[in-house]
């Protein structure tokens, strides 16, 4: 069924002229306060019940270089003026890591943002990206970015939507041999790359949008998320009715996908129907749902991440919320120990309406057990080397 916002208003807002919140809101305010209480929390991770599962990823070549990754990244600094550089560039060990945010005000923002660069910088932060994700990956950001201008064309409100009021962080030195990562940050993408030697960890990955086709305006037929919606669909719709029913948890759906911005240490418990429980067709189905969202990063370390994730199929859960019929509405999550993949239709903001539509989705992949950010890899890293002798890196704390 296809997608339209027609018959949805825009949402109306009061107008602040400036592109930042509302010093003086209140729920601005505590947002604020709840987003800094989370990121003060030591790290530990997704886990299912508080304990982080020991061994599960390994410091390991994976034969596929990371070259023009750290090449694209230098190249991007380049292009920045003093005053851009600083604001751009965070220790590895910066808490600026967890402080991405899906809300699109300004209140937890930080990197150089690309609205407010040169043509050059842009394509060269556009660059970095293009270099990580797989072709398709970058093109599904680049068109969130784009339908992020399309909401500002049908609501008029430009301080708060737009083509690039996005944020690109460089963590670390990006030279060959230590580790090093980015992040792009802004409403409806997020993006978190760890590049350690030849390895790479690209979550937590925040991809959403609404609308989810531009309808007119600059970008008409623009769209995005259609083989996440319709091939989660199926899967569920061929499930038999038993394993069907084992897969409802819920005929309610969550108001965001569970694990969006400040839920690092969530806790979530395995639910719905198991991958060994499944025929094989089924099993395929499902393992083709995960490769849609790991063949957002380029080729050869999808390959890999799709290998790590096959090593623990047997553990690996599908779980659903909402109906299953051809125009439901939805939830669902592929969960297992090294994965967690979240997709899920959002009722309006921009828009008026008060129930989920098909019109926004919100989507997350990320790494359980003490992975996003590559931080169990880093812990192995700096285990098994000693950087006593390096000077500190340059940048925010």
């Amino acid at each position: 069924m296809a997608t339209s916002y027609a018959g949805f208003r825009p949402r109306q807002r009061a107008i602040n002229s400036a592109r930042r919140p509302n010093p003086q809101s209140e729920r601005m305010q505590e947002y604020r306060t709840r987003g800094d209480a989370a990121v003060a929390e030591p790290f530990r991770g997704i886990t299912t019940d508080g304990n982080v599962s020991p061994g599960l990823f390994r410091l390991q070549p994976t034969g596929v270089s990371t070259r023009e990754i750290t090449e694209a990244a230098q190249a991007f600094l380049a292009q920045l003026s003093p005053a851009q550089k600083a604001a751009a560039c965070f220790t590895l060990d910066s808490d600026a890591w967890r402080r991405w945010s899906n809300i699109h005000v300004f209140v937890m923002r930080h990197g150089a943002l690309l609205e407010e660069m040169e043509a050059a910088g842009r394509e060269a932060a556009l660059t970095l990206m293009r270099r990580t994700l797989s072709a398709g990956g970058f093109e599904t950001a680049r068109r969130i970015m784009k339908l992020n201008e399309t909401i500002g064309e049908i609501t008029g409100r430009w301080e708060e939507y737009g083509e690039w009021p996005y944020w690109l962080s460089i963590m670390g030195e990006p030279a060959t041999g230590e580790p090093w990562g980015w992040q792009i940050d802004g409403h409806h993408l997020i993006v978190n790359c760890l590049v350690l030697g030849d390895q790479l960890v690209t979550t937590p990955m925040f991809m959403g949008s609404e609308p989810v086709r531009a309808e007119d305006g600059r970008h008409k037929g623009l769209s995005v998320f259609e083989a996440e919606e319709s091939e989660g669909l199926a899967l569920m719709q061929a499930l038999p009715a038993r394993q069907r029913q084992e897969a409802l948890v819920s005929s309610e759906l969550p108001r965001d996908v569970l694990t969006s911005a400040f839920r690092d240490n969530f806790e979530l418990r395995y639910e719905g129907v198991c991958y060994a429980d499944l025929v094989a067709t089924e099993q395929a189905r499902l393992l083709r749902l995960v490769e849609v969202y790991l063949n957002r990063v380029r080729p050869g370390h999808a390959k890999a991440r799709l290998s790590e994730v096959k090593e623990h199929l047997d553990s690996t859960f599908f779980a659903w919320m909402g109906g299953c019929s051809d125009d439901s509405v939805f939830y669902y999550r592929i969960h297992s120990p090294v994965v967690l993949i979240e997709f899920d239709h959002q009722s309006g903001v921009a828009f008026d309406n008060d129930a989920p539509s098909r019109n926004h989705i919100h989507t997350v992949v990320r790494t359980p057990n003490g992975n996003d950010y590559g931080k169990d890899l880093l812990r192995q890293h700096h285990e098994q080397v000693d950087h006593s002798f390096l000077s500190p890196h340059r940048g925010n704390a």
